[in-house]
């Protein structure tokens, strides 16, 4: 035990160099012991108090004095340098702080700011004031929306169609449907009422709360870039488009979904789909197929963690889109593009005539408490052929029959006030008699159609015999060349019907209004008419004509058939005539005698008989 005493006594500065490091890495309260002990041992035994608290050495350890002192200088060695790391920390923190003070202290000072500041002033607060107060005055329901159709059966004319596509709809598996027709005769109605009745069936995958979303094609505009994208949405980037300012702020793109997913569970109802783009088309089929939408950003980064969850899941899983589609469109099925007819079931809309438009008028003056004549609401039905305008017609009638009364109950609409409406909207008659009893040698009335839309055509002719061959046919310039192309068959059929040399006539033939009458339907009633002029035979009036004529005298089957059977009902003629192909179109149609025809003798015996 000497020998260890006496080894430290001559290694005293060891035991100095402990004490102070002890005294700087500990309080003084502690290290004030140190201060009354000279004894080198009773000094390490103060130390290893000190720095293991009550734990006492082993006995080697108190019989080795060298060993205890190694034990105390790996423990302050320890101590010493957890001590240098922490002040080190501490020096770090002290800097940046310093650095970033103002910075930190701008940032207090704005938040104070916008906390205290109020950004309302009396100007703000003035329109706010308008506004509420605006919203407390209301003006009756517009008349449009008392006069629309509330259920299947006051859609008038159009049983079939509209019976059809709620089967569409009202079904465990409900299609995707495009509606074909003309303006104005219930479309859009028909598509909410089928799916309100889907609604109420118990098999019905739609829910209560399923919407019915509805836009017009023709008022979507779109980015191929994507930037911009109400139907399908879009991704606005923190640079170009704008995000949310938290968002930018961070850097980070946020989806916007449009109409689609707005749609979801429920119906999307796309008006004159026939005017969308074709590229936006494809992109709707990806849709309906995929039912989501995908969104792409090269400012995304599924690592970034500032990103939120809903916009992850966009990005990663796409926005929902499993919606009903219902296209409605004035065009031809021909002008729809052909990988969208052949995802839905297609429902054709009828015209409607004048018959329907009274039974319509005589409906929506019951629900304004009006009344009107039979006779009244046929002469409104003999200025429009949609539904739409007619109850526009009887609406200014309507108002001014209340301004006229001075009442609103009690209202009667005479001759005088419909004539009065239709004479200051500058409407004309399209429902003129074109029909009647007598005959004419020279003209033939012929059927063509626009659109949805079937018209009577008034064709005529005369012809001069020449006292040599080099004679001349002339049409109208603005008719087309298919049209063009039937007369010089009409005139091969006729010269194989009457052997007469055609080189020996100056022949013209006219459509009156001068309208052009593309395509060869008119080829059966332009070699009628040419036939009349030759022969010099009378045709009935009361007849239409439509058929397309082979140059062998077969008349073969055209297009729009129930549309010009309609229009020949507008006018009023008794009888029309059709391909013997075209028979099963015009099935269900009745107030006209159809008559079928295959080959021109026949037609020419009808004609005149």
């Amino acid at each position: 035990m000497s020998q260890d005493l006496s080894t430290i006594q001559s290694n005293d500065l060891t035991v100095d160099v402990l004490v102070d490091y002890t005294r700087r890495l500990y309080p003084s309260y502690k290290t004030k012991r140190l201060e009354d002990t000279i004894d080198d041992r009773q000094r390490i035994m103060v130390l290893h108090d000190i720095i293991f608290g009550a734990a006492k050495p082993n006995s080697e350890e108190e019989s080795k004095l060298d060993l205890l002192v190694e034990k105390i200088k790996e423990k302050l060695s320890d101590v010493a340098a957890r001590k240098y790391v922490e002040e080190g920390i501490k020096k770090e923190v002290i800097g940046l702080m310093q650095k970033r003070e103002k910075e930190y202290l701008d940032e207090i000072k704005l938040q104070v700011l916008k906390k205290h500041t109020s950004i309302e002033n009396a100007s703000t607060l003035k329109k706010y004031a308008e506004l509420e107060k605006m919203q407390y005055v209301k003006l009756s329901k517009s008349i449009l929306d008392i006069l629309r159709p509330k259920n299947q059966d006051e859609i008038i004319g159009q049983q079939d169609a509209v019976g059809s596509l709620i089967s569409k709809i009202a079904s465990p598996f409900p299609q995707h449907v495009i509606l074909y027709g003309p303006p104005g005769v219930g479309k859009t109605t028909a598509a909410r009422i089928a799916l309100s009745i889907a609604k109420g069936k118990e098999f019905t995958p739609f829910m209560e709360n399923a919407r019915f979303v509805e836009v017009d094609a023709t008022t979507l505009r779109w980015d191929p870039r994507e930037s911009v994208n109400p139907l399908l949405g879009s991704v606005h980037d923190p640079i170009y488009q704008g995000a949310n300012k938290d968002l930018a702020e961070l850097g980070v793109p946020e989806p916007k979904p449009g109409l689609v997913t707005e749609a979801h569970g429920g119906v999307l109802f796309i008006d004159e789909i026939g005017e969308l783009d074709i590229m936006f088309q494809n992109k709707l089929l990806k849709v309906l197929e995929d039912k989501k939408v995908r969104f792409d950003s090269s400012y995304y980064d599924v690592n970034n963690e500032n990103v939120p969850l809903y916009i992850k899941k966009l990005f990663k899983e796409g926005a929902p889109a499993d919606f009903i589609l219902i296209g409605a469109t004035t065009r031809s099925p021909e002008e729809i593009n052909p990988a969208l007819r052949s995802r839905c079931a297609e429902i054709y809309f009828n015209p409607l005539d004048s018959s329907h438009i009274t039974e319509i008028i005589k409906s929506c003056a019951d629900k304004l408490d009006v009344s009107i004549s039979d006779k009244d609401a046929k002469l409104i039905s003999n200025y429009t052929y949609e539904a739409r305008k007619a109850v526009n017609i009887l609406a200014d009638c309507y108002s001014k029959a209340v301004s006229d009364f001075g009442t609103s109950t009690n209202v009667h609409i005479t001759e005088d006030i419909v004539r009065n409406a239709v004479g200051k909207a500058r409407l004309v008659p399209i429902n003129k008699q074109k029909s009647s009893d007598c005959r004419e040698i020279g003209k033939i009335n012929g059927l063509g159609v626009n659109g949805f839309l079937g018209s009577v055509l008034e064709l005529e002719a005369v012809c001069f015999e020449r006292e040599a061959e080099g004679g001349s046919v002339r049409f109208n310039e603005t008719a087309g060349s298919m049209t063009k192309d039937s007369l010089f068959n009409a005139l091969s059929v006729i010269r194989k019907l009457t052997a007469k040399n055609i080189d020996l006539y100056d022949i013209h033939v006219n459509c009156v209004g001068g309208g052009k009458v593309d395509g060869p339907s008119a080829g059966t009633a332009i070699t009628c008419l040419i036939y009349s002029v030759l022969m010099d035979k009378p045709a009935r009036m009361d007849t239409c004509i439509t058929g397309e004529i082979s140059i062998r005298g077969n008349i073969k089957a055209v297009g729009g058939i129930r549309e010009k059977v309609h229009a020949a009902k507008r006018h009023g003629f008794k009888h029309v005539i059709i391909p013997e192909e075209n028979a099963e179109e015009a099935v269900n149609i009745s107030g006209i005698n159809i008559i079928t025809a295959g080959n021109i003798q026949e037609v020419i015996q009808f004609i005149f008989e």
